[in-house]
């Protein structure tokens, strides 16, 4: 049996920053994730992506956040428990039973919904042998870029991380070429005018108004043909197809424990990021509220105002005195 004061569903990046305040403040903190890893989608579809909006980083790649924060919060020695599914949550007299989808068992005073998504599998074409070349050619996420230097790969969609991979990948492969429905990109502007420019001078292969038709290979992909606007088809070589068409988000279990939910989203209060349930609260990108942006830094802040309230809700009859970590430093456990 684990005992711990706050146990924290999800070790991503906000997951993690919950860990440093919830430490500033003495709480303890036990981490789970399904993934066998901390980081959360930072590790799992997009490590080497390049990230843009944390603050005092002009230029920060995921992998090397989620490694920052995990230093970060070594002198609170939180404790994990990876490749595990929160499966089940009781209440007791003193907070909370939870149980894992392998049989371990948490209690806690305090749980903290820091699930990202929540349980959430990749969006896949709707192509009847995509399956068949799945670790075969096709991948859903780019976790080495390595992987493709010298290669033909053939890119799908129009989003964010359809554009970032393909301005990094184009510095690598041997031939890259994007595919996309529509004449516009829904991903940043900026994102998007780097894209035209490498195909405007030739670096990439750009089909708009155009999609994924079918995939041909001997036991690995080799080739994947593409229909255009005009029902006409080419067939492209490919060594990988790399379709990006986000992720379908789950709730799972999540969705039997009470909580008010909308969209597959947990309503919070903004004061605190607390739920409808007293002692569980829900920050990042799994919760909703007016206004609600989706970045790792807004998470940031709900996971600060969280930790303030968590501890008000575990000693009721403690004054909490806010100081600056300038002042105090950092106090290890």
């Amino acid at each position: 049996m684990i005992q711990t004061d706050i146990c924290i569903i999800g070790a991503g990046p906000v997951g993690q920053f919950a860990v440093f305040e919830a430490g500033l403040l003495k709480l303890r903190c036990h981490l789970v994730d399904a993934l066998p890893q901390v980081g959360g989608q930072l590790s799992e579809i997009y490590p080497q992506k390049p990230i843009y909006d944390i603050p005092g980083f002009p230029t920060i790649k995921a992998q090397e956040l989620v490694d920052n924060l995990t230093e970060q919060i070594k002198p609170f020695n939180p404790t994990y428990t990876l490749g595990e599914r929160l499966d089940k949550v009781e209440k007791t007299a003193t907070g909370f039973n939870l149980k894992t989808s392998d049989g371990t068992e948490i209690d806690c005073k305090v749980v903290v919904i820091a699930g990202g998504l929540g349980c959430f599998e990749p969006r896949k074409p709707p192509m009847k042998e995509i399956a068949e070349f799945e670790g075969k050619g096709v991948s859903y996420m780019v976790k080495d870029p390595e992987q493709f230097r010298d290669k033909n790969v053939i890119l799908a969609g129009g989003g964010d991380s359809a554009l970032d991979w393909t301005i990094e990948l184009s510095k690598i492969a041997k031939k890259i070429t994007l595919v996309h429905r529509n004449e516009t990109f829904r991903g940043a502007p900026d994102s998007a005018d780097k894209v035209f420019e490498l195909a405007k001078e030739g670096k990439i292969n750009l089909l708009l108004k155009s999609n994924l038709a079918s995939l041909s290979g001997n036991g690995k992909l080799n080739s994947v043909k593409v229909k255009g606007a005009d029902k006409s088809e080419i067939e492209l070589e490919a060594d990988y197809l790399i379709p990006l068409f986000g992720l379908s988000p789950k709730l799972g279990p999540i969705a039997d424990w009470g909580l008010s939910i909308h969209k597959n989203q947990i309503e919070v209060n903004t004061t605190d990021y607390s739920t409808n349930v007293p002692g569980i609260y829900a920050i990042g990108d799994i919760n909703t509220y007016p206004g609600k942006l989706k970045l790792i830094l807004c998470g940031f802040h709900e996971a600060a105002l969280m930790a303030q309230s968590a501890f008000k809700h575990i000693y009721p009859d403690k004054h909490l005195s806010f100081k600056y970590t300038t002042v105090n430093g950092i106090e290890s456990f």
